[in-house]
């Protein structure tokens, strides 16, 4: 099963507290896993010594993006280096301590069994310790029913950034995707065009370091934002 190519993308942007644990635990999982996984850092223009700490870890790719282009442009790159590889599976993992490394065959199984496309790390399919503020459970219920009166999917946890998908929407991200917050934007992307999303329950803990950037007033700006970039991608044809 070595063969089967699995690459770990970790978005950061001024991680330093926090990214040389991960890496730890993540490097610890893809030397006993029996997935043959690889783990890229794509550095988001951080100014602190994210750059520095990952590159203490010579089995870590690092993409150094000069400056800034926000989570979703980070990912894509990752996509694109998963794609211009040839790796089979890519997965979404938070640089912050948040995700828990233990669940990556959680969400690796599904797609390796060809039972989905896209498998979502849900903190709310099964109860789980999570506590998470108020005003981001209201986002991710907002999300959840904003998803299933538009695709009929129930999608308990839209805004979850642990997540994996095969190599065919690894081509999709690598040519398009969303800039700005794009976790619940591209669930209605996938789906519009047939995709098998399925969520698995996962374990997340809160930050383990930094501090997050959304604020109450970007938290709303960004649920009017992707409210209407949902909106636009369900009429508007390919």
């Amino acid at each position: 099963m070595k063969e089967h190519k699995v690459l770990i993308i970790v978005p950061a942007f001024n991680e330093e507290e926090s990214i040389g644990k991960t890496l730890h635990k993540l490097i610890h999982t893809s030397r006993n896993s029996p997935y043959g996984i690889d783990i890229c850092v794509v550095n988001d223009g951080s100014s602190d010594r994210t750059v520095d700490v990952v590159q203490s870890f010579p089995e870590v790719i690092l993409l150094d993006l000069p400056y800034n282009l926000g989570i979703g442009g980070a990912m894509q790159t990752g996509y694109r280096y998963a794609y211009e590889n040839n790796y089979q599976i890519a997965i979404q993992f938070d640089a912050d301590g948040q995700h828990n490394n233990e669940d990556l065959s959680t969400i690796i199984e599904p797609l390796y069994a060809n039972e989905a496309d896209m498998i979502v790390g849900s903190r709310f399919v099964l109860p789980t310790d999570y506590k998470g503020s108020s005003l981001r459970r209201f986002g991710i219920v907002y999300f959840m029913y904003l998803l299933y009166l538009l695709t009929k999917q129930k999608f308990t946890d839209p805004t979850s950034g642990f997540r994996a998908i095969n190599n065919r929407i690894i081509k999709e991200f690598a040519h398009k995707y969303p800039k700005d917050y794009p976790e619940p934007e591209v669930l209605i992307y996938i789906h519009k065009k047939g995709y098998v999303i399925q969520e698995k329950s996962v374990q997340m803990q809160q930050r383990q370091g930094g501090s997050s950037s959304i604020t109450p007033f970007k938290s709303m700006y960004y649920m009017l934002k992707v409210t209407l970039s949902i909106l636009m991608q369900k009429v508007i044809k390919e």
